[in-house]
């Protein structure tokens, strides 16, 4: 769908670092995670940052 604004990585690569394990490889998971974790006003930011770490999780049990 295009390249990911570097600001969304970032984001979501810290929240991996620091809180790795409340992330799955579900998106309706994650959603609830990153609200939890982060405080981010906009739900289009989360559920991007979200959608990241889902795909992230899914590509590291893939390999």
């Amino acid at each position: 769908m295009g390249v990911k604004p570097s600001y969304i990585k970032s984001l979501a690569q810290e929240l991996i670092v620091k809180h790795g394990k409340k992330f799955t490889g579900n998106f309706d998971e994650n959603k609830l995670a990153v609200s939890e974790v982060a405080i981010i006003d906009s739900k289009r930011i989360r559920n991007r940052v979200a959608g990241y770490i889902t795909r992230k999780v899914n590509r590291r049990t893939e390999i």
